[in-house]
């Protein structure tokens, strides 16, 4: 397959448009067949329940070109188990779990000169997602939906090498108990620009949120599960049932057990707590982990000694281990790696 004449180490994490992209349409109570189309625009009636009530949500996941040539995906069958269980909470018909594997490998394959080539640091960005797309005036869910794939070649989520970056504790709530904060709404994202546009201003580069109920425990970011190192260099990260469950997060627990051998525990952490840890880090598709030197608490500093020049040790370790699985380097679980 030859590549688009693109230079691919010069991408930024932003949008270009690619050949096709895959949609399906639910009417009449299913979904139909799908097709891949070359039209990128939407078209939609002025009342469409996703512009009045934002019924919407969408997954995102990367294709990569291996070290040996092959094009692969990583967990997908998580992204598709996930979507399956946000749309039943957003009351909208699920796409089959089967069927959004196989419009994932579709739509790959139809955009596989996008693929960036292997060392170029730069991935094929996959954004699978839904939305209620007839007219609804009254509050209820909508009775037709799409749902779609883009894809999108991306460079390295940082530039210029990994810096860690400097937090502040945000004074708004990212996600109530009992609300939508486990799943990937739309609706969640909009919520945290205000809160992450302040936090720009001041200079910081992201929020972390603390639980809405009591505001003593660690939940995450706007777009991204914390995960920390101890002291004695076991590897910790939030529970809660208002933390989406980061597919990033789940295959760095366990490459941290099962490929490094340490200790990994997913329990409540108190605020208090932090001040006490050795490394700490965001993780999520678009940089696998971000390490973090500092949190700012209201002019209170909680500087890590893993210190503001690279990551810290273990967590680089785990970068390390988990992008060497993703690139075909090293030998991945049972399932990781879909072949396209």
């Amino acid at each position: 397959m030859e590549k688009k004449d693109l230079d691919w180490s010069a991408l930024g994490f932003g949008y270009i448009q690619t050949d096709k992209r895959y949609v399906s349409n639910f009417k009449d109570g299913s979904w139909d067949e799908g097709a891949l189309i070359d039209d990128a625009n939407i078209v939609l009636n002025e009342c469409a329940c996703v512009l009045q009530y934002a019924q919407t949500c969408f997954e995102g996941l990367k294709a990569y070109t291996t070290e040996d040539g092959r094009t692969v995906c990583f967990r997908p069958d998580l992204n598709a188990e996930r979507m399956y269980n946000t749309a039943l909470r957003l009351e909208m018909p699920p796409f089959p779990k089967d069927r959004f594997m196989e419009a994932v490998k579709q739509v790959v394959k139809a955009n596989e000169a996008w693929v960036p080539p292997y060392g170029s640091g730069a991935t094929l960005y996959l954004r699978p997602y839904m939305f209620g797309s007839n007219a609804v005036i009254g509050v209820k869910p909508a009775d037709e939906y799409q749902f779609r794939i883009l894809t999108t070649p991306v460079g390295p989520y940082f530039k210029g090498g990994v810096k860690p970056l400097t937090l502040c504790v945000s004074d708004f709530d990212r996600a109530a108990p009992h609300g939508t904060g486990h799943i990937k709404a739309g609706l969640n994202y909009a919520m945290s620009l205000h809160p992450i546009v302040e936090a720009h201003k001041a200079g910081f580069a992201e929020n972390m949120y603390l639980d809405a109920a009591t505001r003593t425990k660690v939940e995450e970011t706007g777009g991204a599960n914390f995960i920390f190192v101890t002291k004695d260099n076991k590897v910790v990260t939030p529970k809660s049932g208002s933390i989406l469950p980061s597919i990033t997060r789940r295959s760095l627990m366990h490459v941290a057990k099962e490929y490094l051998g340490l200790e990994a525990e997913e329990r409540e952490i108190s605020f208090e707590e932090v001040k006490d840890f050795a490394e700490c880090g965001l993780c999520g598709t678009a940089a696998v982990i971000s390490p973090v030197g500092k949190i700012v608490n209201h002019g209170e500093e909680i500087c890590f000694p893993s210190g503001m020049e690279e990551m810290g040790p273990t967590t680089k370790k785990l970068y390390e281990t988990l992008t060497g699985i993703q690139m075909g380097r090293l030998d991945p679980p049972e399932g990781w790696i879909v072949e396209i």
